[in-house]
């Protein structure tokens, strides 16, 4: 069985986030960037099935140069090679456009399986798994929180309120993972995994080694874009109401209604 793992590099949740010059962008000169929190997930269900059925494992990623870190940090933990596009022109591309470059990427693989998290915690857009399914002609099943391989199958479990829904797609098949309900852990890298994530294979393709060309990608591409970033407000000092609990509900009607104006 092969697996294949889609991995964003994004801004550590961590870091202070300041807004570029030219105001619809971030400052990336200070940022330190990790693999997504959620393809974390992904990486380590494609392990466990892995250690269960003896799939392989491959870290599919986009992105500069820099990315080669997140890709060999997945390589740490166990997967077994990995694939990075890397090309100037994919620069700026919106959800469709990363779709694109991904699925035809896909092309070049044998899978069985594709993995990646439900969402990137910088863009936070929820669509770039889900289009390539789309793009790839494979089912998709999204939010999963457990997987397993049976039959030619894959099931998973899917959260809802109060509860849990099964489901199952027939090979290919992509999932997307969510994570406040999972059922395990990503493991971290060991020691002896670090040293020999460095020998494994990790191939840099173009857009002309996947056969796209530089339009159907990039900024000049893209249906969305982003037109201004701005800092949220910072929150106003609470107030604490003095006198007892009549005083203190009348008091508290009263700025609701004539300050706050919600009543």
């Amino acid at each position: 069985m092969n697996i294949v793992v889609l991995v964003k590099q994004v801004p550590d949740t961590e870091t202070k986030i300041k807004i570029g010059a030219d105001g619809k962008s971030i400052e990336t000169s200070e940022i330190k960037w990790v693999m997504n929190p959620y393809d974390e997930y992904a990486v380590e269900a494609a392990l466990r099935l892995q250690d269960s059925v003896g799939a392989s494992v491959t870290i599919l990623s986009m992105g500069p140069e820099r990315t080669v870190e997140s890709i060999r940090t997945a390589l740490a933990m166990g997967a077994d090679t990995g694939v990075l596009v890397d090309d100037p022109a994919t620069e700026g591309s919106d959800g469709l456009g990363k779709a694109k470059v991904l699925a035809a990427a896909l092309k070049s693989l044998e899978f069985d399986l594709v993995f990646c998290g439900h969402r990137a915690v910088d863009s936070d857009e929820n669509q770039v798994g889900i289009m390539v399914a789309e793009l790839a002609g494979i089912p998709h099943l999204g939010l999963a929180v457990s997987a397993e391989v049976t039959d030619g199958k894959v099931k998973v479990q899917r959260p809802i309120e109060g509860a849990k829904v099964t489901m199952e797609a027939i090979l290919p098949a992509l999932v997307t993972f969510g994570g406040a309900h999972a059922v395990w852990n990503p493991r971290y890298a060991s020691l002896p995994g670090i040293m020999k994530a460095k020998k494994k294979p990790l191939e840099t393709k173009t857009l002309a080694d996947l056969g796209l060309s530089a339009d159907e990608v990039g900024a000049q591409a893209a249906k969305v874009s982003v037109t201004a970033m701005e800092m949220p407000q910072e929150r106003q000092p609470g107030r604490k109401l003095e006198g007892d609990t009549v005083e203190k509900a009348k008091e508290l009607t009263r700025l609701l209604h004539e300050e706050a104006k919600v009543i």
